[in-house]
């Protein structure tokens, strides 16, 4: 069963860190996606750069609108993913516990089903 772990960070977390701690805690991620990957259970990895960038897209009356970021309102930003395949709720619990960014933001678990299935 195939489930998404967000990294899901306070907005202002990383311009707290120095560039060298900024760049150890990504070399320890790398090195967390590079055991997942070697035990099977990676299926995809990226880091997102900061919502400073983002935009927010939506269509309603005939009209698209775009909000450029960063979103005032924004308590918490998805700061990157990790996708893994594993057989069960608890396994990718496991998982998560083990991710480095448990250390300094929530890990957060969420199975993938379709957006009518709200049974998982």
């Amino acid at each position: 069963m195939r489930y998404m772990l967000l990294i899901v960070e306070p907005p202002g977390q990383r311009a707290t860190r120095t560039r060298a701690e900024g760049e150890a805690a990504y070399a320890a991620m790398h090195a967390f996606g590079e055991r997942l990957r070697e035990r099977g259970q990676l299926v995809a990895v990226e880091s997102l750069a900061s919502h400073a960038e983002a935009a927010r897209v939506q269509r309603g009356g005939g009209k698209v609108s775009v909000v450029d970021g960063p979103f005032a309102e924004a308590k918490e930003m998805i700061g990157g993913f990790f996708m893994i395949d594993v057989p069960s709720r608890e396994a990718a619990l496991a998982v998560a516990a083990e991710c480095p960014a448990a250390q300094w933001c929530p890990v957060e678990v969420r199975a993938l089903a379709p957006c009518f299935d709200d049974s998982v």
